[in-house]
């Protein structure tokens, strides 16, 4: 079977760094270029901040970022930015959706009342109240194997994009299997064009504690790893991005330049 060249004609890129891989290129191509910071809001740990967004560019409704959580938001504002650059609006009828996702957010209230009342429960009766609380008061959309559905969903809902979806739960590697089997998926000829990508926020509370706990989170003023000594750890950050995908042909029947190629 002969196997179709595989171009990315869109990205859509948010990180501290800026939005879009223009922004994204000039920081990184500037000698001594500083990262972006915040050491306030999550002290004494560091992290590398969004930048304020104009969620209407991408998500007209309202009522659509009120009932997504940060990380759906970005993801979804992401996913748009690499359909407008692959000049893709006219496509989303037909084009492939792969989403991976790494963790969805937390209810912090909820969190801290659960705590709240284990801390003064005996550890007999800690158990049966655990459950409850679970039962009653975690919320659905929390439910690990849904979370990478949920930005697909909103992807579809606010982009219109209803071809085929796939979905992948996990950490990087569920990153590169979704690029990995978008690109498999077109280069065998199962479809003429793709949107892939994921979203992740770590400025929350929950994730600042837990990775702190462990000792994996940097402590204090901001350091390179170059210049650390001793404990090490990472600073947490955001991202959005979201790639179009085509075939070679696909692209040049519609005149879409490509910017690279997968090999």
């Amino acid at each position: 079977m002969t196997r179709k060249d595989v171009v990315i004609t869109g990205i859509g890129l948010v990180s501290s760094l800026g939005e879009g891989p223009d922004a994204h290129w000039e920081v990184l191509s500037k000698p001594g270029a500083a990262p972006v910071l915040d050491e306030a809001a999550f002290a004494p740990y560091a992290v590398h901040p969004l930048p304020a967004l104009n969620l209407d560019a991408q998500i007209p409704k309202k009522g659509d970022q009120r009932q997504m959580e940060p990380w759906q938001r970005l993801g979804t504002y992401a996913a748009g930015l690499a359909i407008d650059q692959a000049g893709a609006r006219g496509l989303v009828s037909d084009m492939h959706l792969i989403v991976a996702a790494g963790g969805g957010e937390r209810d912090i209230a909820v969190d801290e009342a659960v705590a709240t009342a284990l801390c003064t429960t005996p550890p007999a009766e800690a158990g049966p109240i655990l459950n409850e609380r679970l039962g009653t008061d975690l919320r659905p959309t929390l439910f690990l194997a849904q979370l990478s559905n949920l930005l697909a969903g909103n992807i579809s809902i606010v982009h219109g994009v209803t071809g085929s979806s796939r979905t992948f739960m996990g950490e990087e590697q569920a990153a590169a299997d979704a690029v990995r089997i978008a690109a498999a998926r077109l280069a065998e000829g199962r479809g003429g064009i793709a949107l892939v990508g994921g979203a992740y926020v770590s400025q929350r509370w929950d994730l600042v504690l837990l990775y702190g706990a462990g000792g994996a989170v940097w402590r204090g003023p901001f350091a390179p790893v170059s210049a650390r000594t001793g404990a090490g750890g990472f600073v947490g950050g955001a991202l959005g991005a979201f790639l179009v995908l085509e075939t070679a042909e696909h692209a040049a029947a519609r005149g879409a330049k490509p910017l690279a190629r997968l090999a």
